[in-house]
């Protein structure tokens, strides 16, 4: 049986299409997600929303309260009273409010910043360099005040480009809370 050049021909060309096809089709699978859908997984894995969302309290222990992600310290919230005499080196190190966005410790009190995008109380006004910086140098907005703890800015800072990236493009896409963080109080204030 003597095939024939054209059907030779033909049927080369119909699989390298189907080659062609299906290397196209697994590259489109294989890029992978968003730098905002990245960037929400890695901010839920890393705990952002651990200090920066304010909770609300549930039999089963406290929960975000998805109205207010990621938006900080609530303004307008009432600090506790600070216990007298608490932190030393054979006592508490650090104690929390109740929602989980104010803290206190050796260093004083910070508060939880809103990472939402609200231009004026959020990160709305910030670019991709300068929250890379701020994480990076552990100064707020790259330049300023330190950032103090619980924030883990020294492991955060160690993220690749890529990563903050991600994060930030998350960041940016949450709907703006207009939400006004109190600034850090020394220790001898509280």
């Amino acid at each position: 049986m003597e095939r024939r050049p054209a059907t030779i021909l033909c049927i080369s060309m119909f699989a390298l299409l189907v080659t062609v096809f299906l290397l196209v089709g697994c590259a489109k699978k294989s890029a992978g997600p968003s730098p905002v859908e990245r960037g929400k997984y890695l901010a839920m894995a890393g705990g952002c929303g651990d200090c920066h969302s304010p909770k609300t309290f549930t039999a089963a222990g406290p929960v975000p309260d998805t109205t207010k992600l990621l938006s900080g310290y609530p303004s307008g919230a009432k600090l506790p009273e600070i216990p007298k005499d608490m932190f030393g080196p054979a006592q508490w190190g650090a104690i929390t409010t109740n929602d989980m966005t104010g803290w206190v410790g050796p260093w004083g009190v910070s508060f939880s910043y809103n990472l939402t995008s609200h231009p004026a109380t959020g990160i709305g006004n910030w670019d991709e360099d300068l929250f890379i910086q701020a994480l990076r140098t552990g100064k707020f907005m790259g330049t300023s005040r330190d950032m103090l703890p619980p924030m883990p800015w020294q492991e955060i800072g160690k993220m690749t480009d890529d990563d903050l990236k991600a994060i930030f493009a998350y960041l940016k896409s949450l709907p703006p809370i207009d939400n006004s963080i109190p600034a850090p109080l020394p220790p001898s204030q509280p």
